[in-house]
């Protein structure tokens, strides 16, 4: 089988938000609260950061589900929030739908609570539809890691591409000379990447004697 690598393009990508919900939050037990909570803020953040067009949703948020947090929707004040009041998957709603085909992007990133319910479901719809699909494996989470693996393999055998906001990041940026590079991408780490974002802490530390290098 021949294989082509399609690369995420940051003019061709748009970023989707899905159920993000404080409620929902609660059920994840893949990872722990603290790294839930960061792993979703950092891909909010990816939309920010590469000034990518961001779809949120939410599914029946006045009820147990809850709101998204406000730190999300503080990143993205003019992005659509389609409220579904019923659809499981959300690309049954055709609010949601609209938003999504107006950006004119075909390179969806995206995650979700839970991974093999509303992470999965959209991401095989748009799979359907024509989509190129990211599945950030980090922004999303589900009961436990058998489910996850489970959601993630279904989702692989589709052709959805299953990643870390990681690697994510690294393939929009491409080149840290490119912008957003070095001197948005660092402090992005520093926050949500901390491991990494230590090792520019560290290399700026041993420069006592020399110039700094910005990172």
């Amino acid at each position: 089988m021949t294989f082509k690598y399609e690369r995420l393009d940051k003019n061709k990508a748009m970023l989707l938000i899905v159920d993000h919900q404080e409620g929902l939050y609660q059920l994840v037990r893949d990872s722990t609260p603290t790294d839930v909570k960061n792993n979703i803020l950092a891909h909010a953040a990816i939309g920010k950061v590469f000034n990518l067009p961001t779809v949120m949703t939410t599914s029946a948020q006045t009820g147990a589900n809850g709101p998204l947090p406000k730190e999300v929707l503080e990143m993205h004040p003019t992005a659509p929030l389609i409220q579904r009041q019923g659809e499981v998957d959300a690309w049954d709603n055709a609010e949601f739908r609209a938003a999504v085909e107006a950006t004119g992007r075909k390179q969806i990133i995206m995650a979700g609570i839970t991974t093999d319910v509303c992470t999965t479901f959209l991401a095989l719809s748009l799979r359907d539809a024509g989509y190129s699909v990211w599945a950030n494996s980090d922004g999303s989470g589900t009961f436990d890691l058998k489910t996850a693996q489970d959601a993630n393999d279904r989702m692989r055998a589709a052709g959805v591409q299953v990643l870390s906001m990681f690697a994510i990041t690294g393939e929009l940026m491409r080149d840290w000379r490119n912008t957003p590079g070095t001197p948005e991408m660092m402090p992005f780490y520093d926050t949500y990447l901390p491991e990494y974002g230590f090792v520019a802490r560290a290399h700026d530390a041993a420069l006592t004697g020399g110039t700094p290098s910005g990172l």
